[in-house]
């Protein structure tokens, strides 16, 4: 199994042309999170933990149950989860509606349903697991906004669905792409991804890579 997706979207427009969201939630003092879905999580994972902002992100299961929240079993495509990455983020520094553009501009392709490239299945499918009505209608708003506004050459797939619970992955899932930086999948597809992000988001960047726990 090739486990990313492969580079290149349907984006019509530079990632960065991308619209603002019309709404978004309001900046706390305390840190808030977000669960995004878009095929490989190493690869997701890659593209957020270089945003100035982010404090933590983790790999893991979403969409299904405890008792079959593991590798193995997601990997059948028969459990019901999503490979997800779980993202703690500073709302004083970015924004969920942030977030939700580098997700549509960078991360992945979200036109594409139940795959992302040569990985096929519902396990891969491009999700936003809400966490309360106000991530809900953030999400639900700009998936709109940008099917209305034409930047993408098919319609947007994502599927909008209620967090249950986060399940967090094995410990060799996480910070993959920066412990195996060789590995060809690496190479060739979360690279490319990180390397749009500085290209696109270059004010959006934090300015290390050590994570702020």
């Amino acid at each position: 199994m090739t486990h990313c997706d492969l580079p290149g979207t349907a984006l019509r427009v530079a990632p960065d042309h991308l619209p603002d969201p019309q709404i978004d939630i309001p900046a706390t003092t305390a840190p808030q999170q977000a669960v995004l879905a878009g095929g490989c999580f190493w690869c997701v994972e890659a593209v957020y933990r270089r945003l100035d902002g982010v404090l933590d992100v983790r790999s893991g299961y979403a969409g299904g149950s405890a008792d079959s929240a593991n590798y193995e079993a997601v990997c059948s495509g028969r459990t019901g989860h999503a490979e997800a990455v779980l993202i703690r983020f500073d709302p004083a520094r970015i924004s969920y509606g942030q977030l939700l553009k580098v997700f549509f501009g960078v991360a992945h392709d979200p036109t594409q349903r139940d795959r992302q490239g040569n990985d096929i299945g519902p396990q891969y499918r491009s999700a936003v697991f809400y966490a309360d009505d106000a991530q809900r209608r953030v999400a639900e708003r700009y998936i709109a906004q940008l099917d209305a506004a034409g930047v993408y050459s098919a319609p947007i797939a994502t599927t909008l669905e209620p967090l249950q619970a986060f399940h967090e992955a094995e410990a060799y899932h996480q910070d993959y792409a920066a412990r195996n930086p060789h590995q060809p999948y690496i190479v060739h597809v979360a690279a490319p991804k990180v390397e749009k992000l500085q290209r696109h988001f270059r004010d959006r960047l934090r300015n290390d890579r050590s994570d702020d726990t």
